[in-house]
């Protein structure tokens, strides 16, 4: 080929051109990225993106939604903030923020009675709630609570050795109190001894009195359901004789007996190491359960039957395997079913929803009976789905269907648990095997160019 100096000019101005073009293109793709922003989160759990339930109180929330973040004068930190409240922005698009520094905007700061650095203020439909730390949790259960119409109230008995639901042992309620409060409910002790009981905008709990009701106090509870009352109650084996009459109420019976599961292969991948822990996989259809995809926990629990005749309409929530019995004798050796001792054999159902339309009441009555009390302690919400199940249970009780779902996302495990066989391994590998790999293939490459 001749070398010319057309060919070099040629060549010259297809260099000029190229660069020029590539220099236009990186320009255009860094303009676009500043106008456009395309993000994949491949996290293990989303934890960089908004959770499902999040996601379903956004599109249920109608109406614009207003924040007011006061942040300190960090770079850092309000790119932070802002990251957080875009991905709300991104599923509900008149939602609106403004981020402000109290010591410049000092007049709309004490407006809002903002006290420190990093408190917001979210407004809806005429409401507002303060939060002091900016997480999904917290904004979400503030937009839960300010979609409530009401605040609903729950009732807690209290005086014959129920669960407290301020007791932060490891047999009390305070873990799911604390959340229940988070999420809006009003939460009272009641003492059918000198506090009355009505059946308005309230749920009764009864978890799992040890000591005898009186028999006034029984009446008191009858009336409350008579009148349309809502009730949520959790009840160990070994019924109360005074409370089978408030199961008569109900038109339901319990089996006599600890439900329990012997099935070994379930009990190894669950880790379970008794038969009377139990597990619920699968679910019935209904409001409480149909978004649940993940097993619940149970510890010696009773099981249930609806009457024949009854007038409700009964649901089975947790129903057991068909593994699964009765067991009237003691559980503590090895176990097997036994007819003739008056084992029942599973599947059972250790939890019913019940529902009816009372007199002339447009609003249907709800009750939902459970056979254990373990699972919400403190010591066992954290196991399995118990925390959203019972999130959904005294949400559908307080009316609240369309926030059945919604619960507080659960951050993955991300801590990597070895045992010492594979941290030997491991280091064997890094501080031998890698750097004899490293020392022959230089030896190699050394030898070869050598040789050359």
């Amino acid at each position: 080929m001749d070398v010319s100096k057309q060919s070099r000019l040629n060549y010259r101005v297809q260099n000029i051109i190229f660069i020029l073009l590539f220099l236009s293109a990186v320009g255009l793709l860094a303009w676009l990225s500043t106008q456009h922003t395309l993000s994949s989160d491949w996290t293990a759990g989303k934890r960089n993106s908004l959770a499902e339930d999040t996601i379903k109180l956004l599109e249920q929330i109608k109406g614009p939604v207003n924040i007011r973040s006061y942040q300190a004068d960090d770079t850092t930190l309000q790119l932070a903030v802002k990251e957080i409240l875009e991905r709300y922005q991104q599923h509900k698009k008149d939602l609106e923020y403004r981020l402000l520094n109290p010591d410049l905007d000092i007049e709309m700061a004490k407006a809002d009675d903002i006290t420190q650095y990093g408190q917001t203020i979210i407004k809806y439909n005429d409401k507002t709630e303060r939060i002091d730390n900016l997480s999904e949790q917290n904004i979400t259960n503030a937009l839960l609570r300010l979609s409530r119409n009401t605040q609903p109230v729950l009732y807690f008995l209290q005086g014959h050795g129920e669960r407290n639901p301020v007791d932060t042992s490891a047999v009390g309620y305070n873990t799911l109190s604390s959340k229940l409060q988070e999420q809006g409910f009003e939460l009272r002790s009641l003492n059918l001894l000198k506090d009355d009981l009505s059946a308005g905008n309230s749920t009764l709990i009864i978890a799992a009195p040890s000591h005898a009701l009186l028999p006034g106090e029984i009446d008191k509870i009858k009336q409350f359901i008579q009148a349309g009352g809502h009730l949520l109650w959790l009840q160990d084996p070994n019924v109360p004789a005074e409370l089978l009459s408030l199961a008569e109420t109900l038109q339901i019976s319990f089996v006599n007996g600890v439900v329990v599961d012997n099935n070994q292969n379930l009990r190894m991948m669950l880790g379970i190491s008794h038969p009377a822990i139990l597990p619920i996989i699968s679910y019935k259809l209904h409001a409480i359960t149909k978004q649940m995809q993940y097993f619940t926990l149970f510890t010696t629990a009773t099981a249930m039957n609806i009457n024949e005749d009854s007038e409700w309409q009964a649901t089975p929530l947790l129903l057991t395997q068909d593994t699964s019995w009765a067991e009237t004798d003691g559980f503590i050796m090895d176990i097997e079913f036994n007819a003739d001792r008056g084992d029942t054999q599973g599947p059972l159902s250790i939890g019913y929803a019940l529902e009816r339309t009372p007199g002339d009441q447009q609003k249907p009555q709800r009750v939902v009976v459970i056979g254990d009390s373990d699972f919400a302690s403190n010591n066992n919400i954290g196991h399995g789905a118990n925390l959203v199940f019972m999130q959904n249970v005294i949400n559908w009780l307080s009316e609240d269907d369309a926030l059945i779902a919604i619960a507080p996302k659960n951050a993955p495990d991300i801590q990597l648990d070895l045992d010492d066989t594979k941290i030997t391994i491991i280091g064997f590998g890094f501080l031998v095997i890698i750097p004899l790999l490293l020392l022959i293939s230089g030896f190699t490459i050394w030898y070869k160019r050598r040789n050359r």
